[in-house]
């Protein structure tokens, strides 16, 4: 009875070590799944000659914007990892080959010491050159690798004085990589040549383009883009759509980048299950001079060309992206006498542009297009407009024509009536 016992109480704790053993394996499993890949940022900041100038709130752009910078490093969210790059800061003379190469890395890109980067930026003056394109690929080399989202956030008081290096084909260039890095672009002065360059610079990779007077603005407007950074957003994937249905990309759910050129027409193939709904939408940016008067066209078609559903949009010149949309809600169908259930239909996405430029215009790369693709329940009301296959807009048409009809009979009714009313007196 002795032996039985001690051998019940060695087998308990056996037992008892083996199952705290488990216990604290199966957390530390646990603990080993993928941590997301901490965003990045590069500030690029201006500091040639023009940086002196006393214009803002009566002291120095430079001044300010190391006031600015202080403010931003004191709110950089601890996730992001961030770092400094200068352009026109050591080279003073004129010598142009040498002042167009004058950009280096301030800050290395990484976990933020505050104290150090806040020294560095203590020590800068305003020297040299305004190299912005060389200064935005070495921005890119500074932020390559890695899935996480990339921004960099340029400050620069004036033009590009390093041409013919374009930075607007530069950031054309970097955007045609396919890496999602985003140029969010803020200028110190209110002229329209800089305001025009800086704005190209920010549309051709989907970026914002700022004019800030202030030193609040400032420090605020990069607040904000660096805490947009450490947002979690939906990562654009990179696609190349086809000339024809039959050999277009088969896509998901999801967020798309593609390049298209001026007239021409791009597919897509999208999957939709009976009882779905499929919402798509795309976005065309002008991201270098254009002609007025263009157009983005998205067309759902059948595999074998007939057309379900379109949405079409038209512009003047008046915004720099266009969009347009559409849906189609595939009905429930039973299942198949064998018990399988219904197949899916491949409906294929069409996307067309009517842009044109002056032949001064480079064409490539294409511009930016973005294409939403979303598969939703089907709707359940089939006196939805869109469940009989027409597009966006022929419900106002048809209010439209019973309006005029209405409209129409009031007017010849009264009109019989005052000629009745005449005659009589």
């Amino acid at each position: 009875m002795i032996i039985r016992r001690r051998l019940t109480v060695g087998v308990g704790i056996l037992l008892a070590t083996l199952t705290a053993g488990l216990g604290s394996a199966l957390p530390a499993a646990a603990d080993e799944t993928p941590t997301q890949a901490s965003p990045k940022v590069e500030l690029v900041l201006d500091v040639s000659g023009s940086m002196r100038t006393r214009d803002i709130d009566g002291q120095s752009r430079m001044t300010a914007a190391k006031q600015a910078f202080n403010e931003v490093l004191d709110a950089v969210p601890e996730q992001v990892e961030l770092g400094i790059r200068t352009l026109g800061a050591d080279y003073p003379g004129n010598d142009r080959k040498v002042g167009c190469k004058d950009t280096k890395q301030l800050y290395p890109v990484g976990p933020l010491d505050r104290t150090e980067a806040k020294t560095a930026v203590a020590t800068l003056a305003p020297t040299g050159w305004t190299p912005i394109g060389p200064a935005l690929l070495g921005a890119a080399d500074d932020l390559k690798g890695g899935d996480s989202t990339r921004r960099i956030v340029l400050i620069s008081d004036g033009e590009d004085t390093c041409g013919p290096l374009d930075p607007c084909e530069v950031a054309r260039d970097i955007a045609a990589r396919g890496i999602h890095l985003v140029i969010d672009t803020l200028g110190l002065v209110p002229n329209a040549k800089i305001r025009e360059q800086l704005t190209c610079i920010a549309e051709a990779t989907g970026g914002t383009y700022t004019a800030v007077q202030h030193t609040d603005q400032l420090s605020g407007r990069v607040k904000q883009l660096v805490d947009r950074a450490a947002e979690p957003v939906v990562t654009p994937v990179a696609t190349e759509g086809a000339d024809r249905c039959s050999t277009a990309p088969q896509l998901k759910a999801g967020l798309y980048t593609d390049r298209e050129r001026f007239g021409e027409h791009r597919w897509y193939r999208v999957d939709v299950e009976p009882g779905q709904e499929l919402r798509a939408s795309v976005s065309v940016s002008a991201d270098r001079a254009v002609n007025n008067d263009y157009g983005v066209l998205l067309r759902a078609v059948t595999v074998h060309g007939r057309e379900i559903v379109r949405g079409s949009e038209s512009g003047t010149g008046r915004t720099d992206a266009i969009s347009s949309g559409l849906r189609y809600p595939k009905p429930e169908q039973d299942d198949t006498e064998d018990g399988d259930k219904p197949a899916a239909e491949t409906v294929c996405l069409q996307v067309s542009n009517s842009f044109s430029a002056p032949a001064s215009v480079k064409t490539t790369p294409g511009m930016p297009v973005e294409l939403t693709v979303d598969l939703v329940d089907a709707p359940d009301d089939a006196a939805d407009v869109a469940a009989f296959g027409l597009g966006h807009g022929w419900w106002l048409l048809g209010v439209l024509v019973l309006t005029g009809l209405v409209a129409g009979l009031l007017t010849g009714w009264i009109s019989r009536w005052r000629i009745a009313v005449w005659r009589t007196n």
